[in-house]
């Protein structure tokens, strides 16, 4: 009889691994589910003696000479396309391993080709797909590989890959759609920055010596004007080192820097996820987006057949907001004390009461799936009414902002000049 590895979830909602005999995986999965678990992986062990853990046998194949290491991720993009294009041959009825050849084969030199001729050699040597994915993170994440591992205990794995497809798609949809929204905002800011940088560099100088060849008294906005000109050229004091133009133009990069190291620590990852929340218009916008990602893929999961608690968690790990991830952590342990889903969420107040009476429904009727793709899909939709709000608010603020600037520096310019107009003409007078 052969011995079947599996991975399950306990009633307590903690993950359990173990090995087991049976006549088959179909019988072990039965059998598992009878004794209050609920399996996500169930694989026959190869290569290997009996009883062997999965750990030991990952480790003898270590031995043998394999290893593999990424030195980046592969583009969302090409795994959403890689994932519609192994749906479309599954679906079709082609084997597993000769779709994987077939979509490696087509693949360009890099590092997806690279990683599914590895995918081919692990699923040839009997490991299951959602294994043969883990292996490698920086392609396919745990969302990923777990929903996989549904579709292959279930015997969907062409209908999962579709909705993996599906879900992939319009999240890379929504992304694009931000940033696209974000672009106009960015070139003009930047276009701005260049020209006032400019004149402060090259024309400001030339007003300074002429205020100085005539020996007028410069008002305050003047002189705060001409110092700040000194600075970015760097001529402010002798002490000035690096001119004030080459920290302008390396401000967004420490920004953006700056802002990575802080999210790699676990104190500046939550304050700067809670101050974002709470920024005019960007805050509405973050949340708005958080929300119809967590909502859409946690309804993948659970269609997809994931145990709750095991998608709640895989959820929480992907949402992207700290916030969100505490709310989402205290569902988890309501629902592994026997508790409702809406209840923790409807304390937390992180997602208004439509999303949590709609939850609470889906609940009570047992569609939770479909009620979460409803919720996420109405996000989708407010998402692009904020995105269109929120530029329209953008472009007068920045439109006053840089006539302010502009006129800030005419402003401070022509004051000296009038001054000087005014002396010329009254020395004339006397004469």
């Amino acid at each position: 009889m052969p011995t079947y590895a599996y991975e399950a979830m306990n009633a307590a909602g903690k993950p359990e691994k173990g090995t087991q005999e049976a006549a088959s995986s179909e019988e072990l999965i039965k059998k598992l589910r009878a004794d209050g678990f609920f399996p996500t992986s169930v694989r026959e062990q190869k290569g290997g003696k009996k009883g062997e853990a999965p750990k030991a046998a990952a480790a003898k194949k270590k031995k043998k000479g394999f290893s593999f290491s990424m030195p980046g991720g592969v583009a969302n993009k090409t795994i959403t396309l890689f994932t519609r294009q192994l749906s479309t041959l599954q679906d079709a009825g082609l084997p597993l391993l000769r779709s994987l050849q077939i979509l490696e084969q087509q693949q360009k030199p890099g590092k997806m080709k690279s990683v599914l001729g590895k995918v081919c050699e692990d699923v040839e040597t009997g490991n299951t797909l959602s294994e043969s994915f883990a292996m490698h993170p920086k392609a396919f994440d745990r969302l990923y590989c777990k929903m996989v591992a549904a579709g292959e205990v279930g015997g969907v794995l062409d209908v999962i890959l579709q909705r993996l497809a599906d879900f992939m798609e319009k999240g890379e949809r929504l992304k694009r759609r931000i940033k696209g929204a974000m672009i106009y905002p960015v070139c003009v800011i930047g276009i701005a920055v260049a020209i006032v940088t400019g004149i402060m560099y090259f024309v400001i100088p030339k007003f300074q010596e002429i205020f100085k060849d005539f020996g007028v008294k410069l008002p305050l906005p003047t002189l705060v004007l001409m110092d700040g000109s000194k600075w970015i050229a760097g001529t402010y004091t002798k002490e000035q080192t690096v001119p004030g133009v080459i920290w302008v133009m390396a401000f967004p990069f420490i920004v953006f820097f700056t802002f990575k190291l802080l999210r790699k620590t676990s104190f500046g990852r939550k304050a700067i996820d809670m101050i974002i929340l709470k920024l005019p218009g960007i805050g509405t916008l973050t949340q708005k987006t958080v929300v119809a990602r967590f909502t859409r893929t946690l309804g993948t999961l659970v269609s997809a057949g994931v145990p709750i608690l095991e998608a709640v968690l895989i959820t929480r790990d992907t949402c992207g907001n700290y916030v969100f991830e505490r709310a989402l952590n205290r569902v988890h342990d309501s629902i592994r004390e026997g508790e409702n889903f809406a209840a923790p969420l409807r304390e937390s107040k992180v997602v208004d009461s439509l999303v949590v009476n709609m939850i609470d429904v889906g609940e009570e009727t047992g569609d939770m799936d479909v009620m979460l793709t409803k919720i996420a899909d109405n996000y989708d939709e407010e998402v692009d009414v904020a995105v269109g709000g929120l530029l329209s608010l953008l472009e007068p603020f920045m439109v006053v902002v840089l006539g302010g600037i502009i006129g800030g520096i005419v402003l401070a310019l022509f004051m000296p000049l009038v001054s000087m107009i005014e002396n010329v003409g009254g020395g004339g007078g006397k004469k």
